[in-house]
């Protein structure tokens, strides 16, 4: 986010912080709940959008007690109201702001309930949702996300290649290219332990080489001439979880001497004691600890998959669309990164992308029920195509959560996808991925199976068509109310004529 301009000095009274500035009293003062179309915040500022700039009474506005400042002219404003205080009224105002678009999207005509009206409902949700996840908790995962997220590129791509030279393997085609092309597609996963140290350091206020070079101590050939509780380590022991916590500490150390070395050693004191201190820690504690926690995710994947596949598959498939909304998806980011490391792929993920597939076939399911709104119908067209590639979100925010019940039956589309892939998984044929970050179509390169890669997407293909026909069904029985229903269905006479 661009860091906010300076505040105008005769914009609003300085005195009496946070008394006065509630939803309540900035609401009339913004034109009222239909007047704003979305509600948004920083650390220090509430950002509104507005409808019509002149229903805003700016004068009043600057003189309610807590308002520090606004800045903007047009539909965008920016209302200053200090830490603490935004993020207490943000909710507040977004919550005020859905439930009178709920309200009127109830109570008015029909011809209003257009996809740009679901679109400004979704948009608040949006907004509400975001500060509702502003808690330590979700953004200490959100940073966890941040230090997988730029790996992303390089796991797909070095997945497909992956894939490829299995291909050629199995088919004993070229068998001068293959070892080549696993070379290619197995450096960076060798080395992945250095780059989750780098961004750790990067994210968490050290220095990002530093944290390389802690992390780099995990992958060194000569960690086995070291022993850790009885037991000589093993090079790439612990993995990115390993790399993730020596790099952690690295920062943490180093932050440390920076406030105590003086400036004049800081240079050959401060990189001496870091790589020294979280380097022999992590040699003599976390690379075990680390390891015998990767190999319990490990044992665990397979557990779940052999003895409750089906039923796992149903909770993590229904459930998964809910975990976004609330940011506690970006817990699974490091749990898929050991799997693909240790194993070779995650198994967990094809049974998660199963949420993508009922969400596409909820969104066929309301441009089967509703004929006559072609405002939705137009956005389903149009966002159907991400929907297909496993991008859900023009779909979820602008059709389906703006309408409430055909979410819940996205869900249950995404749960009875993931129980085919699941109880498939039990019987034996499991599927994973080499990488993270694609879902729905855009996943079938990177699949890999315990029978082969045709095996693996049949089995995966069958579990988007499941994911698809539970998600229709669903909607199309209890997706709508009558009384939903048919104000949808209203005739649009400007939109048909367009």
């Amino acid at each position: 986010m661009a860091p906010d301009p300076p505040d105008a000095p005769d914009d609003g009274p300085r005195g009496e912080r946070g008394r006065g500035a509630g939803a309540a009293a900035l609401l009339p003062l913004l034109g009222g709940a239909g007047n704003l179309t979305s509600v948004t915040n920083c650390m220090t500022r509430l950002r509104v959008t507005v409808r019509d700039p002149s229903a805003v009474r700016r004068d009043e506005l600057r003189a309610l007690p807590g308002v520090l400042g606004i800045v903007g002219d047009g539909a965008a404003l920016q209302i200053v109201l200090g830490p603490g205080t935004v993020a207490k009224v943000a909710p507040e105002l977004a919550r005020h702001v859905n439930a009178a678009t709920a309200a009127g999207a109830a109570g008015a005509a029909p011809e209003t309930v257009t996809a740009e009206a679901l679109a400004e409902r979704g948009a608040a949700l949006r907004a509400e949702r975001r500060a509702r996840n502003a808690t330590p908790a979700k953004e200490f995962l959100r940073r966890i996300a941040q230090i997988f997220v730029p790996l992303i590129p390089a796991l797909i791509g070095c997945g497909i290649v992956a894939g490829l030279a299995g291909l050629l393997s199995n088919l004993h085609w070229l068998p001068a290219l293959a070892p080549a092309l696993t070379a290619c597609a197995s450096g960076f996963m060798s080395l992945i332990a250095v780059f989750v140290g780098y961004n750790t350091a990067k994210e968490f206020g050290g220095t990002p080489v530093l944290g390389g070079a802690v992390a780099a101590i995990i992958v060194f050939p000569g960690v086995d001439r070291v022993s850790a509780f009885g037991e000589k380590l093993v090079p790439g022991q612990g993995g990115v979880l390993g790399a993730l916590a020596a790099a952690l500490l690295a920062a943490h150390v180093e932050r440390w001497c920076r406030r105590r070395v003086p400036e004049a050693l800081d240079v050959l004191v401060t990189p001496t004691v870091t790589v020294l201190v979280a380097g022999l820690v992590t040699l003599y504690g976390l690379m075990y600890a680390a390891g015998e926690v990767a190999t319990a995710i490990g044992r665990f994947a397979d557990w779940l998959l052999a003895n409750g596949g089906a039923a796992a598959g149903f909770v993590l498939g229904g459930l998964f669309l809910p975990l976004v909304m609330l940011g506690l998806h970006q817990a699974l980011i490091p749990i898929h990164t050991t799997l693909i490391q240790e194993q070779g792929s995650t198994v967990l993920l094809p049974i998660l992308a199963m949420a993508g597939a009922g969400q596409v076939g909820a969104a066929l399911a309301l441009y089967v029920r509703l004929p006559h709104n072609t405002s939705v119908r137009r956005t389903i067209r149009s966002a159907m195509p991400a929907g297909l590639l496993g991008i859900g979100e023009p779909l979820i925010y602008g059709v389906s959560l703006p309408l409430g019940r055909p979410f819940v039956t996205a869900c249950v589309g995404g749960a009875f996808g993931g129980a085919f892939v699941g109880l498939l998984g039990q019987l034996g044929d499991t599927v994973g991925s080499t990488a993270i970050g694609p879902s729905g179509w855009a996943l079938f390169p990177l699949l890999q199976g315990g029978h082969g890669l045709g095996r693996a997407v049949a089995v995966y293909g069958a579990g988007l068509l499941a994911g698809y026909a539970a998600g229709f069904a669903a909607t199309y029985a209890f997706g709508l109310s009558r009384r939903s229903l048919r104000e949808l269905n209203a005739e649009h006479p400007a939109e048909n004529n367009g």
